[in-house]
């Protein structure tokens, strides 16, 4: 922030344009001071809620996204699938029909929360950034529909995963260890838990590991070319039932393959935390 200040003040510009650039700085400074210690309530309450870091486990969702979604859902059993929640967050599309016409869908609703679909779409397109699962699902819708279409995508597909994680009380399986590490011990900071130096080891300890930042990242990869091989593999249909039986068989062999060594790197990433 002080270095696009500090840019920001070596611009040349006219005597007016610099008071009115001034004057939205000064601005943006006290929003910024009225707002800290919003972000220390929220993250000092999102601590002990298992619920906001259950889904600060999915790359793309922070503490601020969490803490929306939780607050907008309140109690998770009052959905009973994971497309009431997507109606929720109007983010299904509406459809037209007339009699026994056929039904036309069209746009997405946007009836219901409209902040915590805001932030949906704001951490799909964080999530559409790294390697994984959902930035194959963004490629792949965009190469039909555009980038636009394609956040909203994987918007509703993070509400339909958020409801399974709260409901089933599970991790996001493709979860990178080292950076919810680092999402952790950001969210204590911000709560206002004092910084730590020397010897010991943090959460975000092992987020500092280049070995291990790789070993998550080509993991993720792994996941990504599972989901496109899966992906065509149902495109082709029943073209060549014997050959997609194989084909079918070696993605699953694959899947496993990046689960267990997902696995194995939460441990060393644990084992890394330990002093």
């Amino acid at each position: 922030m002080y270095r696009r200040q500090s840019w920001l003040a070596a611009q040349q510009l006219l005597v007016d344009e610099r008071a009115a650039i001034d004057r939205h700085v000064r601005e943006l400074d006290r929003s910024a001071e009225d707002l800290a210690p919003l972000d220390r309530e929220i993250a000092q309450d999102a601590m002990d809620d298992p619920a906001v870091n259950r889904l600060m486990t999915i790359t793309g969702v922070n503490l601020a996204v969490a803490a929306g979604i939780v607050a907008a859902i309140a109690d998770i059993s009052r959905f009973s699938s994971p497309q009431k929640l997507v109606s929720y967050f109007g983010l299904n599309p509406r459809v037209r029909q007339s009699g026994l016409g056929a039904a036309h869908h069209g746009r997405i609703s946007k009836i219901g929360r409209s902040h915590a679909r805001a932030m949906l779409v704001e951490a799909a397109w964080a999530a559409a950034k790294a390697p994984g699962p959902l930035h194959a699902f963004f490629v792949r819708i965009r190469a039909r529909r555009g980038h636009q279409i394609a956040a909203v995508a994987v918007a509703r597909k993070l509400t339909v995963l958020c409801w399974h994680l709260l409901k089933k009380g599970e991790d996001y399986l493709w979860a990178r260890p080292a950076l919810v590490g680092n999402k952790t011990r950001a969210m204590q900071l911000q709560a206002g838990h004092p910084q730590q130096k020397g010897n010991w080891r943090g959460p975000a300890y092992a987020y500092n590991i280049q070995s291990l930042r790789d070993c998550e990242m080509l993991i993720a990869a792994q996941a990504e070319q599972s989901y496109n091989g899966s992906c065509h593999n149902g495109n082709r249909g029943g073209q060549n039932p014997g050959r997609g039986r194989l084909s079918s068989a070696g993605q699953h062999r694959q899947s496993g393959d990046a689960c267990s060594r997902c696995v194995t790197l939460r441990h060393e990433v644990a084992r890394a935390r330990q002093p």
